[in-house]
């Protein structure tokens, strides 16, 4: 009795479903959920089904629309869609994220990786993440599969295209070198112009004073240059004035 009734009793786990087989009906159409439960021995046999989420690495070498080779890898995070559980069991068995996900992922990478030059790929990734979401978790449904997150890990160029996009580098850093030494060549031009026009402009002024004044205007320069002259040396501990008259030493006797 202990052994018959041991062998009739099955448990479901939490994050799990039953999937009901019996030997008249075949699979049954609903998922036995958490818990203790009965079956007819020998007549039904329970098979366990993981439903919690579960992460997945797929990596797939393709090429872009400009024919240039890119490994792309994808992080998914997928589980089955509860109730069609039983189904998924029918048609792909308990390994059903083994036998669906690397096949649709490379279809799917493929497809979108051909859609873009490899320049696209890399300015505009956000848009091509997208895409791949998209469409994987579309093919995905497909099969009875939930994917909750879907995100470009890794993506690498061939030799030849990272040597093409680092020559291109150096390039438009030479380009920008080159265009700041034009730059600063233009303005010591224009600054030297400024210079020229404002040295003209000067003596055109003390052309014209002179021809209206005569000498009094030099003489007025002239005072007012020995003025600076005077004052920038009265402020110099290193100068000695002597007076003009050879009498420097008689003016010294006690």
């Amino acid at each position: 009795g202990a052994s018959v009734l041991q062998t009739s009793l099955y448990n479901v786990d939490g994050g799990e479903r039953a999937v009901i087989f019996d030997r008249f009906r075949g699979v049954l159409p609903e998922p036995v959920g958490e818990g203790t439960h009965f079956r007819l021995p020998w007549v039904q046999t329970p098979h366990i089904m993981d439903i919690r989420t579960r992460p997945r690495t797929i990596s797939s070498v393709t090429g872009t629309k400009d024919l240039q080779m890119v490994n792309m890898s994808l992080r998914i995070l997928s589980k089955p869609d509860e109730p069609r559980v039983p189904s998924i069991f029918k048609s792909l068995g308990l390994d059903w994220d083994e036998r669906v996900l690397p096949s649709i992922g490379n279809e799917v990478v493929k497809s979108v990786v051909a859609q873009y030059n490899a320049e696209q790929l890399l300015t505009q990734r956000d848009r091509v993440s997208r895409s791949v979401r998209e469409s994987l978790m579309s093919r995905a449904a497909d099969f009875g599969i939930i994917l909750e997150d879907v995100a470009i890990t890794h993506l690498s160029f061939g030799a030849e295209f990272t040597k093409a996009v680092e020559s291109k580098q150096v390039a438009e850093q030479d380009a920008e070198r080159a265009k700041f030494v034009v730059m600063l060549a233009e303005q010591e031009r224009n600054a030297q112009i400024i210079r020229a026009e404002g040295e003209s402009d000067a003596a055109r002024l003390v052309s014209e004073a002179t021809r209206a004044y005569g000498s009094s205007v030099i003489e007025l320069r002239r005072i007012e240059a020995c003025k600076d002259i005077a004052t920038t040396m009265s402020k110099s501990r290193n100068v000695v004035y002597l007076p003009h008259t050879s009498n420097m030493l008689l003016n010294m006797a006690p």
